[in-house]
């Protein structure tokens, strides 16, 4: 079936589940189904803009992480003295919320400094509509410009903080919340959280949003993506393990089961139309397997691009990693004379420094397919990789 994103969006809505976790390539078009979720909602009358100065939270069936979230946030460099340098906010109702209203930002920077193992103290302005940087223990450090990375992570923060106290507010009878602002919503939608984090804090970030996810008592359903395999296999294993209100009590009243959640892999394909693919929780994704299998899926129909070079490098790294090898060259084939093939290495090296869209138009030659081909079936039969099937298992 011939999908859109548009009709992605639709059958992620007719889901009845607590959460849906997908994985992407990037550039698969993660942003742009978490912009059709959304506009589905609009088109229904459930939802406007976030970053809206007008916005009214009460009218909103949906809120979202995504690159559009961090639009709110934007760099007062000072460009003429090079000195006040403030990370500057467009007000909104979100964060107005979040900061003015719910004073958030305390356990904001604890957060952010819990993601980052920084000595960076971010500083609220009275108003909440600026912050600045320093490094704690050093005056002399003030003003600070901070990383790309660390801005992300600073913005996360501020959502996860908006999302913890949406969470604690649906979870309470109606006529007990302190808000009546909340009442419509339905979904969370979370693309991507995770720039610039090592594995560790990675880690930690997935578990913090299980964490919240299983424990909810709100009637409200979450939408994630990501391109990152460990985010998403850390998010697939805490979503395959139940959680009890009390696990001493008897009968166990279950918070979360496994059949709450529905796993994903969102594919684009070469005709610009979406598969979303449910994945089964027996076997946790494999980056590396699922990459071969894209390489084996172009070498059966003859669609052999550029960029599956550079999964073939990335697989090489991986198992070189794995063998204990110092480089991924030697893996590759030998010539009689015992040096490494010296064609496929310059191949592989050539397409694996070239931008995946720019090499999706980009023709290869017959004789680097046969090279690729060769050395696929070598790679499998050497180091014992299984075929993978594309199926679709029922949760």
């Amino acid at each position: 079936m011939n999908k859109s994103i548009e009709d992605i969006a639709e059958e992620l809505k007719t889901n009845n589940k607590r959460v849906q976790l997908i994985y992407a390539f990037n550039g698969t078009g993660k942003t742009r189904l978490s912009r059709a979720f959304k506009e589905s909602l609009e088109v229904e009358g459930g939802s406007d803009e976030v970053g809206e100065e007008i916005s009214d939270l009460s009218r909103k069936s949906i809120i979202y992480y995504n690159a559009f979230t961090e639009d709110l946030f934007f760099w007062d460099n000072d460009l003429s003295n090079d000195e006040n340098r403030k990370l500057k906010i467009h007000p909104n109702a979100f964060t107005k919320w979040v900061l003015n209203e719910q004073g958030q930002a305390p356990t904001i920077i604890e957060n952010f400094q819990r993601l980052t193992n920084s000595n960076i103290e971010p500083r609220f302005s009275p108003d909440f509509l600026e912050i600045d940087f320093v490094i704690r223990g050093d005056e002399s450090f003030t003003n600070i410009k901070i990383s790309k990375g660390e801005e992300s992570n600073l913005i996360w923060c501020i959502f996860y903080s908006f999302l913890c106290l949406i969470e604690e507010e649906l979870s309470s009878p109606e006529d007990e919340r302190s808000t009546s602002d909340f009442n419509n919503l339905e979904y969370v939608f979370i693309d991507d959280p995770v720039s610039s984090l090592d594995d560790n804090h990675l880690i930690t970030l997935a578990v913090d949003v299980a964490r919240l996810i299983k424990s909810s008592s709100s009637r409200l359903k979450f939408i994630i993506t990501t391109h990152n395999p460990l985010f998403f296999n850390v998010l697939s294993n805490e979503f395959n393990n139940k959680l009890a209100k009390d696990p001493d009590a008897d009968p166990i009243e279950w918070l979360f089961r496994p059949d709450n959640a529905l796993i994903f892999r969102l594919n684009k394909r070469v005709d610009g139309f979406f598969d979303l693919i449910t994945l089964g929780r027996k076997v946790p994704f494999s980056y590396h397997l699922q990459l071969l299998f894209e390489i084996r899926e172009a070498i059966k129909k003859d669609d052999i691009r550029k960029y599956h070079f550079n999964f073939t490098r990335n697989i090489m790294e991986k198992t070189a990693t794995f063998l204990g090898h110092s480089q991924w060259a030697n893996l590759l084939p030998r010539m009689d004379d015992g040096n490494i093939d010296p064609f496929l290495n310059r191949i592989l090296n050539l397409y694996s420094h070239s931008a995946h869209a720019g090499d999706e138009t980009m023709v290869v030659g017959d004789e680097e397919k046969e090279k690729l081909k060769e050395f696929i079936t070598l790679l499998t039969t050497k180091y014992g990789f299984k075929e993978q099937a594309e199926t679709s298992e029922s949760l």
